[in-house]
């Protein structure tokens, strides 16, 4: 079998490892090695980080309503759970942000789920 030396393919996997990294510190972002595993690396933080953002913003928006909630006189799992019996099919997204933009359509859901309870 001849030699095979590879010269434009390895110069342009090398390029595209290296852009991938461009911006990391120190050897990370010099070093083929190191900088296949930064990659590997910043591929399974960023994966994680896309996980976590749901989790926060989730968050968020159930903070949002129990306040919104606890101005009108009843709490968060409450609410929640007269929306459930009641047939509300909003998610907690829309229902903070009706709780911001549109308080009186808050006011009636809230009258709604304590109705339902």
């Amino acid at each position: 079998m001849p030699r095979v030396r590879r010269g434009a393919a390895r110069r342009q996997a090398k390029k595209r490892i290296f852009q991938v990294v461009k911006g990391h510190r120190g050897p990370d972002g010099k070093l083929l090695r190191l900088a296949k595993e930064a990659a590997v690396r910043a591929n399974v933080n960023a994966r994680i980080g896309r996980k976590q953002k749901k989790r926060t913003y989730r968050g968020l928006w159930i903070i949002r309503l129990s306040a919104a909630c606890r101005q009108r006189g009843i709490s968060y799992s409450h609410f929640i759970n007269g929306c459930k019996k009641a047939g509300i099919g909003l998610n907690r997204k829309m229902l903070s942000e009706l709780a911001i933009a549109d308080p009186t359509a808050f006011d009636q859901i809230v009258e709604k789920a304590k109705a339902a309870l």
